[in-house]
């Protein structure tokens, strides 16, 4: 097989860092035997970012996939619940992101001047009154917290993202204050023909939000 296909959990990082000692990356170790290279990473899910992760088996399913991933041939289909809803049903935010100064390179923002392309479609599934909204998001570019800055510069925080939207990002009641960000489907062509096409179920409090304000899955 080219590859492993993860639901990676919400609050686990894919890759090490200062202070993060658990992440994907780290207990990769675990499937690389005598005969066995350690597979390895081929893209990256924040932290609190739950879903598809897809792990190369081979250094050649490797440069194979990684390609597919620069190249934007492989489509991602994420699910977020956001605050509020957005005028317009579906579109495509097109804002360029840089880092912003200040931060450490750990926060994003919309630059229009020296910012890097960024483009996502997104869609809204379902609404919970003014409340909250269902989307499905899909990147066309693949830049750093991209989705969640792009919804919060649409006036729409994802649920729990306090990073970028603040006090504003967090439902009253018994709405979860995790991060309501999912990684849902992934297909993407496999190195001897063929296709990845793989979909992940929400996590337990991503869920139980969307149960307690009644949308159907």
């Amino acid at each position: 097989k080219a590859a492993l296909v993860l639901n990676k959990p919400p609050g686990l990082a894919t890759q090490g860092g200062t202070k993060t000692t658990r992440h994907v990356d780290g207990l990769l170790d675990a499937y690389a035997g005598e005969d066995d290279p350690r597979p390895r990473l081929v893209h990256r899910l924040d932290k609190d970012t739950s879903g598809i992760l897809l792990i190369a088996r081979t250094p050649g399913s490797a440069a194979f996939f990684s390609k597919r991933f620069s190249g934007r041939s492989a489509k991602k289909v994420y699910w977020a619940l956001v605050v509020g809803v957005p005028d317009i049903r579906e579109g495509t935010i097109d804002a360029p992101l840089a880092k912003q100064p200040g931060t450490g390179g750990e926060k994003m923002h919309v630059d229009h001047e020296g910012g890097q392309p960024a483009k996502t479609r997104y869609r809204v599934v379902e609404t919970a009154g003014k409340k909250a909204a269902w989307l499905e998001l899909e990147p066309l570019t693949g830049r750093t917290h991209q989705l969640r800055v792009h919804c919060a510069a649409m006036g729409h925080p994802i649920v729990g993202d306090g990073k970028y939207g603040g006090q504003d990002a967090f439902l009253t009641g018994s709405i979860s204050r995790k991060m309501h960000l999912h990684a849902r489907r992934l297909i993407i062509d496999e190195p001897g023909g063929g296709t990845v096409d793989a979909t992940a179920e929400l996590p337990e409090h991503f869920a139980g939000s969307m149960e307690q304000l009644g949308f159907d899955l």
